[in-house]
């Protein structure tokens, strides 16, 4: 509780209240992440969240199979500082408090952040309009770190994971949750028209500096990667 009073009192001290939205919105942004600031984009966002991987899979897959997976791999306990990095509606935030864990669930649309609080009031969240690529809070902050999404639709995949590699303490561990690319037309009209990006999981390690990924799993061209940032003198 008491790492987590620091951090929140160091984000705000980095982003008053009245200079956070000039912050965010100052940055360049893609398509995909202008169209989150959107009222309507926000208040929608659960409704997709919820049948999306099903839908990208081919295969049934709903919150309940995916928060299994999650908790199955990362074992996320009480106490635990975690990070949400872009947590649009609150859903990983919300599994992780209900499993004990202290959380500070970022996002850059204080749209999504007005849905998220609705959402999961959960005392054990802390929400913080940040810039999960570039969020200025101190290194080995966090013992793990969920990025759903987000990885899609930031500007930069390797500058959103190198911040997280940064801001995970030794043994942490980083859920990563993304669309993989494919080659195909939709993927390439996507990037076009919206910004979104579609990384390779080999390109992970490249941009994951001093962290191992421990497990893989695969359903279509949705991927679930968990990695672990390794202690210091252990190696790569």
């Amino acid at each position: 509780m008491e790492g987590m009073a620091a951090l929140r009192h160091f984000e705000e001290s980095l982003n008053p209240p009245k200079a956070r939205a000039p912050q965010a919105a100052g940055r360049s942004r893609t398509a995909a992440q202008l169209s989150n600031l959107l009222p309507l984009t926000a208040a929608g966002y659960m409704s997709w969240r919820r049948a999306s991987l099903s839908l990208l899979s081919g295969a049934p897959f709903g919150l309940e199979r995916e928060a299994a997976l999650f908790r199955a791999l990362c074992r996320p306990q009480a106490g635990q500082q975690w990070l949400d990095a872009g947590t649009s509606g609150g859903w990983y935030a919300g599994v992780l408090a209900a499993c004990g864990a202290q959380v500070l669930a970022c996002d850059l649309s204080p749209a999504m952040l007005r849905v998220a609080r609705r959402r999961e009031p959960d005392v054990r969240i802390d929400y913080a309009l940040l810039d999960a690529g570039d969020t200025g809070l101190p290194a080995a902050s966090f013992d793990g770190i969920t990025i759903g999404a987000t990885l899609n639709e930031t500007g930069s995949a390797p500058a959103l994971l190198r911040e997280s590699a940064r801001l995970l303490r030794p043994g942490g561990q980083l859920w990563v949750m993304y669309l993989a690319r494919n080659g195909g037309p939709s993927q390439h009209l996507l990037t076009a028209l919206g910004g979104l990006n579609f990384p390779d999981p080999a390109e992970l390690a490249g941009w994951l500096p001093g962290l191992r990924r421990h497990d893989l799993r695969r359903a279509r061209d949705v991927v679930f990667e968990r990695w672990i940032k390794e202690s210091s003198g252990s190696g790569t």
